[in-house]
């Protein structure tokens, strides 16, 4: 996938005013720091408006991929629903503002709660480049969002590589406070590692207690039937431009990024047979694919024996949804 056109555009342009050679060290630095956890200077991960086109430079088409592969699938399983308003928490420059306005364009207002003046400085510049109302106009709050945040519920709420940054102590504090502004679908998106994934479930399994419906990934709402040995977790292939490679020091055209994902509803979506979880095995006569069902994990086998269904598998991908009406 690639980065809208007029998001590529305004980052482009504000790569454009900067030191390559500065902004690849910063990149370098601000890489390390969010591997290690370890803040660069005066706990902070942002000190200035450089360090902010550095982060754009190296995590906001990623984020943005993130996100986007993650609220398709509440189109494929909540398909009539048309979110009017959007609440972005830890919204950084915007990036899930982004990602959210391509796929609902009618999107009516959309609320961004950032802690960094610098990231909302830069987010406010991005959004004058959208050709939508919504993201021009978006209403950015400078707050704590560890604290308590007086805003009203909104249709959509999201909170991508939210929880990773939060004292482990805050966290279910913190996903109570979400899903109680929260009008109906909310979207949590973490790193796709062990650690990602364990709060993920974590959350999973709170929302549930308090009546939440999962939209996706999940095709159930009952324990998650992972063991500790694995983690689930996607993959999001997006572009990166000339200007991006440059900064980021890669030669690839592209990133892969890797999350896991939670969209909870307060109606629910529709029911699914199953879900891809893993790249299929496509194998000379056979393929094997992993699913999650509502019986738990499972191994299915395609063989070439039959043919219709063996094309078929053959066009599905780690993430395909199999419904209930499909063969499989």
């Amino acid at each position: 996938m690639e980065l809208p056109l007029h998001l590529l555009t305004a980052i482009d342009h504000e790569l454009e005013k900067q030191s390559t050679h500065k902004i690849a060290t910063l990149v370098t630095e601000l890489s390390e720091s969010y591997r290690t956890g370890i803040p660069l200077n005066k706990g902070k991960f942002i000190r200035s408006h450089e360090d902010v086109i550095a982060y754009a430079s190296f995590r906001l088409p990623a984020t943005f991929a993130a996100v986007y592969s993650s609220i398709s699938h509440i189109k494929e399983r909540y398909p009539q629903w048309n979110p009017k308003t959007l609440m972005d928490v830890g919204a950084g420059p915007g990036t899930a503002m982004w990602a959210t306005s391509t796929l609902w364009t009618a999107l009516e207002h959309i609320t961004l709660l950032e802690q960094e003046e610098y990231m909302i400085d830069f987010g406010k510049r991005l959004s004058a480049y959208s050709p939508l109302t919504a993201v021009q106009k978006a209403e950015w709050i400078k707050t704590d969002i560890t604290k308590q945040w007086d805003v009203s519920p909104h249709d959509l709420v999201i909170a991508s590589y939210v929880l990773n940054e939060l004292p482990q102590d805050k966290s279910e504090k913190f996903i109570k406070q979400l899903w109680d502004r929260t009008g109906d679908v909310l979207v949590i998106i973490e790193p796709g590692t062990p650690a990602g994934f364990l709060r993920i479930k974590k959350a999973r399994e709170q929302l549930i207690a308090t009546g939440a419906k999962t939209i996706a990934p999940c095709p159930h709402d009952l324990p998650c039937p992972m063991d500790n040995s694995d983690w689930c977790h996607f993959s999001q292939r997006v572009a990166r431009s000339r200007l991006h490679r440059n900064v980021k020091a890669g030669e690839l055209s592209y990133e892969d990024e890797k999350f896991s994902f939670l969209c909870m509803s307060r109606t629910g979506g529709k029911a699914i047979k199953g879900l891809v979880i893993r790249h299929p095995q496509v194998r000379k006569g056979h393929i094997q694919l992993k699913l999650c069902t509502p019986n738990g994990l499972t191994n299915s086998m395609i063989t070439r024996k039959d043919k219709d269904l063996f094309k078929k598998s053959r066009d599905l991908t780690w993430g395909s949804i199999i419904n209930n009406n499909d063969e499989l």
